[in-house]
Formats: structure tokens, sequence, C-alpha cells
């Protein structure tokens, strides 16, 4: 495997380079904030800035157990409220999924897992933008067990590779018009589920290892001030002008990791 940090390193500790920091505070905070409730499409951005300073395979790395810490706020929070249904129809696919994006991502080099992380970036901005330019909701949908299986697997193949599976399921969610709240809870506890599991390929592939989570440890307490941050912002501040400079920071990390496996 062409990744040095999958190496044995028995003189590891955390990650001490400030710039690292620096990205990395405003990141789990903005994660922690759109699992809170509010602007929900925050954690989109961790993986594609932490990139920009270590590896993406890194990156991927510490943010998971800060998702599965900040996970459980949400999950005691929703558990029970959610949709039986659609969690049957999503999860089988989003197994696969998982299993996939593991693979994947254990045979993938440097330069590919940025073009995907960069590429899913863009995909998501041109999604969103795209619809803000709607002028009418897609009309209301069925549920299926095989379009819920066929985007569960992409939410969990996309997911495993950059903690980006909200798209895929947004797209199945949706359009089915359930309730806000069980809606919310059904996400929630959907990605709760996704993200334990990928513990599982996330430790065959050495990314819990020492340096990671020593690292990801240091960063724990941003996830409950950012969940606490964004119960409070969703009542007091102009979600707009948030998601504004959200979609300007995912363009920017987008633009540039992208042209990073380009140009190698």
């Amino acid at each position: 495997m062409d990744r040095a940090h999958h190496e044995d390193k028995t003189a590891t500790v955390l990650i001490t380079d400030p710039l690292f920091y620096l990205l990395a505070i405003p990141a789990f905070l903005l994660t922690g904030i759109s699992k809170g409730g509010f602007a929900s499409g925050g954690g989109n951005l961790t993986v594609p800035l932490l990139s920009l300073v270590v590896p993406a395979p890194q990156a991927a790395g510490i943010a998971l157990p800060m998702l599965c810490a900040m996970d459980l706020s949400g999950l005691r929070a929703l558990w029970g409220k959610w949709s039986a249904r659609e969690m049957r129809a999503l999860m089988p696919g989003a197994l696969l999924g998982i299993a996939l994006g593991g693979f994947a991502f254990g045979v993938m080099p440097e330069r590919a897992v940025k073009g995907v992380i960069g590429g899913i970036s863009l995909i998501f901005l041109a999604r969103t933008l795209w619809q803000k330019t709607r002028r009418t909701p897609p009309p209301k949908a069925e549920p299926s067990n095989l379009r819920g299986g066929f985007w569960g697997l992409c939410s969990g193949f996309t997911s495993t590779i950059a903690h980006a599976g909200g798209p895929p399921v947004a797209v199945y969610l949706y359009p089915l018009g359930l309730e806000r709240q069980q809606l919310a809870a059904t996400t929630v506890v959907f990605f709760g589920l996704v993200n334990y599991v990928k513990l599982i390929p996330y430790w065959f592939l050495g990314e819990l290892n020492a340096e990671n989570l020593l690292t990801a440890l240091v960063l724990l307490p941003l996830a409950p001030i950012g969940v606490n941050l964004g119960i409070w912002l969703a009542t007091r501040v102009n979600e707009k002008l948030y998601y504004r400079l959200l979609y300007a920071l995912l363009l920017i990390t987008g633009v540039k990791l992208t042209w990073d496996a380009i140009i190698g």
C-alpha cells in the first residue's frame, strides 16, 4: 500500500502542525453545528479541509471518531422517532456501500482519494445550487426498497471515502415527504449506524492508529461545543449568510483537491 502513514510508527504522537489545527478546529465546529440542527451541509467540509494539510485517508481517519462522538447526541435526542420502513430500505445497500468503499479506500492511491473527495465536494455543491434555482419542489415520491437500496449503497460508499454520504440519502428521503422530525431522526440514526459500522473497515485499513486517535482525542471537546452551538445558532443567526460562507469554502477546497489529483 502506497501510503507512508500506514507504516508502523512506534514513536508516533499526535499531529503537532499548527496549520492542521488552524483548519481542524473550525472544520469540526462546523460539523458539530450541522449535527446540532443548523446548516446540515456543514459536515461535508471536514475531510476536504483537513486533506489540504494531511493525507486524505488520514483526514478521514481522524474525523471518524469525532463523528461517532457527535452522533451520540443526535441518537439520544431522536431515538425511536425514525421511519423504520425507510431504515429497512436504506441500510442493506449502505452496508454493501461501506464494504465497497472500504475496499476502494484500501487500494486507491493518495492522489485518487483526493480526486474523489474533491469531486464529491463539487458535485454536492453543484447539486445544492441547482436545487436552489428550482421554482417548485420535486413531486412526492413513493417509498421503494429498490431505490432506497441504491441510494443507500451510494451513501455508504461516499461516506466511507469522504464522510459525505448526505446527498445520496437526501435524493431518496426528501421527495418522500416525511414529517420533519421523522426525516431528521431517520437521517441522524442512519448516519449514526453507518459511522459506527465504518469503524470496522477503518480499523483494518490502519486509519484508527495511535496518531489519528490521539489527535481526535485532543479535538474531542469540540464535539459537544459544536453541537450545542448549532442548537443555539438555529434560532439566532441568518442561515443564508452561513451557507454562503460554507459553499465558498467547499468550492475552494473542492477545486484545490481536484487540481492536486489532476496534476499529481
